[in-house]
This record gives C-alpha cells, structure tokens and sequence, in this order.
C-alpha cells in the first residue's frame, strides 16, 4: 500500500508512539489523534467514562484521514476496522522506561503535545507509573503481540530507533 490515510499505530507506554504519530502525520499530511489526548483524559487528570471513550475513538475513526495512536486494547478492533495500516513499536522495557523517565522530567509541570491541557506531567507520579509499566509489560506484550499477528492489515513491526528511521525515510 503505497499511500495509507488511516493509520493506527500501537505500543506500551514509553515506546514512542505520540512521537512516530507526528512524525508521520507531518510526513503525510495526515492529522494526528493521541488517545491520551483526545479519548482517556479531561483537564486535572480526570478520566472519561467508559462510554465517552467509546464515543470520542468512533468519532475519530469514522473521519476520512487519521494516524492514530495508543495502546487500549479495547478499543483495538474499532481502530482497525477502519486502518489502512498498523505499525506496533515493540520496544525494549528499559528503553521504554529511560523514555518516560526522561519525558516527565523536561515536560514536568507542563502537559506534553499528546496529553489533555491541564494534565500537566508531576514527578510524585512517576515511581507509581514506573511500576504500571514494570508490572504490565509482558501481558501489555502479549496483547500487543497477539492481535498484530492475528491482524490482516498492511502490518509493520518497528524494534528500535533504526528501525524506526528506516521506516520513516520510505515516507518522504
């Protein structure tokens, strides 16, 4: 598939999913949705419901154009119902944890481009978000792993920062 419009990338947290989502919004001129952003949360760290999650991924997927990145498994067949392509960023743990290390602390007391305003990164999250990926990461794995295999999309498998950057000059 030479020009995909919908994009649906996956990923654990850390793996460089917002980032890879903008390069290649920019590269295509395709517009760009974050889950964090526009789906899980609402100013002051408050989670939507259930239903409006829902809601905000089936607005989003029923558009003509998108790259669309986050990693909520429940949300992954509505996602790809509507895909041209999907990319997983399976990337090592300990990258991933040294990413999100270093992105709390020079976005710290600010929101990041991929987070709701007013969700600004705070340090006292960081050990206890530490350990959600510690504590997730091979069943977060498996889910991945399983429905990128089962999947009949145009698929990519992205490993590392190399792989990455290889990938991303087929697109210009």
């Amino acid at each position: 598939m030479s020009h995909p419009r919908r994009i649906m990338i996956i990923g654990s947290a850390g793996s460089g999913k917002s980032t890879l989502a903008r390069q290649i919004g920019e590269a295509r001129k395709l517009p760009v949705y974050h889950m964090d952003r526009e789906v899980f949360w609402l100013p002051n760290w408050v989670e939507r419901s259930k239903d409006d999650q829902l809601r905000q991924v089936e607005r989003i997927v029923a558009l003509d154009a998108w790259v669309f990145e986050g990693n909520n498994s429940r949300t992954f067949h509505l996602r790809e119902a509507r895909a041209d392509m999907l990319i997983w960023l399976d990337v090592a743990l300990w990258r991933r944890a040294l990413r999100v290390l270093r992105r709390s602390l020079s976005h710290r007391s600010e929101a990041r481009p991929d987070m709701a305003e007013g969700c600004p990164e705070r340090l006292r999250m960081l050990p206890g978000f530490l350990w959600f990926i510690l504590s997730t990461a091979s069943e977060g794995h498996r889910k991945q792993s399983d429905f990128f295999n089962r999947s009949a999309l145009c698929k990519i498998r992205l490993t590392g920062l190399r792989a990455t950057d290889t990938f991303l000059e087929t697109l210009t």
